[in-house]
C-alpha cells in the first residue's frame, strides 16, 4: 500500500502542486495545501479509490475551500510564478491582469475555471468533483467569464473572449 502511494505522488505530485498554485496563487500556500490533502487521501489509501488523481484533486479542491473560508487576510497575488522577459512583455502583462482579476473571483467560479482550462476536465466531471448540476458548472463559468469581460483590468479581452467560447477538453 505504501508503495503505490508513493508511487502515486511521485508521479503526480508535481501536476497536483501546479493545481494547488493555480487555485491560492502562493506557492507556500499550494505546498501545504497538497500535504494536508496528500495527509487524509493517505489515510484513506486503498482499493476502495477507484481514481486516486480525481479523489486527490477533489481532497485539494476541499482544502483550498476549506482555506478559503478560514482566511481572515485575504491576499490577492500580483505577480505569476515565472520571471517575465522583455520579448514577451504583452503577452506576461495580460496574462498578469488576467490572474490578478482570476484571483477575486468568488472561489467556486474560480475552482471551475482552473478544473476547466487548467485540468481540462468536462463540466460532467466538474460536476462530479464539486457535487453541483452540470448546469451549475456552466453558469458558474459563464458568470466568470462576464466578471472577466467587464473588469477594467482587462482592457483587451479578446483573450478572455477566446477562452470563454473554447470548449473544455473531453
Amino acid at each position: 500500500m505504501e508503495a503505490t502511494f508513493e508511487a502515486f505522488v511521485r508521479a503526480r505530485g508535481p501536476a497536483l502542486l501546479r493545481y494547488a498554485h493555480l487555485l491560492c496563487g502562493d506557492a507556500g500556500r499550494a505546498e501545504d495545501l497538497v500535504q494536508d490533502a496528500l495527509v487524509k487521501v493517505y489515510r484513506r489509501w486503498g482499493p476502495d479509490i477507484a481514481a486516486p488523481s480525481a479523489y486527490t484533486r477533489r481532497a485539494i479542491t476541499n482544502e483550498y475551500l476549506s482555506w478559503r473560508r478560514r482566511l481572515t487576510n485575504r491576499e490577492v497575488p500580483t505577480q505569476l510564478p515565472e520571471p517575465a522577459t522583455r520579448s514577451h512583455t504583452d503577452a506576461i502583462a495580460e496574462r498578469d491582469a488576467v490572474w490578478r482579476v482570476l484571483a477575486g473571483l468568488p472561489r467556486r467560479q474560480r475552482v471551475v475555471i482552473v478544473l476547466r482550462y487548467y485540468e481540462a476536465l468536462p463540466d460532467r466531471e466538474i460536476a462530479d468533483l464539486l457535487g453541483l448540476a452540470e448546469g451549475s458548472v456552466r453558469s458558474l463559468a459563464a458568470r466568470a467569464f462576464a466578471t472577466l469581460r467587464a473588469h477594467p483590468e482587462l482592457r483587451d479581452a479578446a483573450s478572455v473572449d477566446r477562452a470563454s467560447r473554447a470548449e473544455p477538453s473531453p
